[in-house]
């Protein structure tokens, strides 16, 4: 398996369309990532590609359209090696908006990093960001092989079943504390919350069936 650099690089060039047409590559960024609805190049897709990427590197993905998703996926460091992934501000630090793309390096100076990202000047390229706008430095973990749980899971439950389950939640950035097999208040809030997200039926922090169907669409 390709790493993200050598995947995202053999993108680069890709870009939006002028007019009414849309770039069927930019599209299938998108259905391939999950994100079905989306059927233009005009939708925001910076996160959508970061997504696209890690899902042929077999990497964490945020799930999310949104830039800041990721600020709740892998672990936060502050020493960034080329392919880890960056989350940026935009407009403002406060501001919902961002941008995310993966970290190639710093100029020598250090006040600019240069960044390999999707919806960079309508196209996948790299260009260079202040380095002031940074949010974070993210490094993904490998997100193959994990085996999504067997329901009924619910408050008190025990076992390895709820590992399974603690373990995924972590993946999707949803930090339900330790991975302990104890399926305690922290791991129903985080499920639930989940559950939330994803619009599901229940949204009550039990892990059933439908909870078990949205996990099988995405592992």
């Amino acid at each position: 398996m390709q790493n993200i650099l050598q995947i995202a690089a053999g993108q680069i060039g890709v870009q939006e369309l002028a007019g009414e047409a849309d770039n069927p590559v930019i599209v299938k960024y998108a259905h391939e990532s999950g994100f079905t609805q989306v059927n233009d190049d005009e939708t925001a897709w910076c996160s959508i590609f970061v997504n696209w990427c890690c899902e042929q590197a077999g990497l964490q993905r945020s799930h999310k359209m949104n830039a800041r998703s990721w600020l709740y996926v892998g672990k936060t460091i502050n020493k960034p090696y080329a392919g880890d992934i960056v989350v940026l501000w935009r407009e403002s630090p406060s501001s919902w908006k961002g941008h995310v793309g993966i970290f190639l390096g710093y100029t020598k100076d250090r006040n600019h990093i240069f960044v390999l990202g999707g919806n960079q000047k309508n196209s996948v390229s790299v260009q260079a960001y202040d380095a002031s706008r940074v949010l974070a430095f993210k490094r993904l973990m490998a997100s193959q092989g994990l085996e999504v749980p067997k329901p009924l899971l619910t408050l008190g439950s025990r076992g390895n079943e709820v590992m399974k389950l603690q373990v995924i939640l972590i993946d999707l950035g949803y930090d339900c504390g330790a991975v302990d097999g104890i399926f305690g208040p922290r791991t129903k809030e985080h499920l639930s919350a989940f559950q939330t997200s994803e619009n599901l039926k229940e949204k009550n922090g039990v892990y059933d069936e439908h909870t078990q169907k949205k996990f099988q669409s995405i592992y």
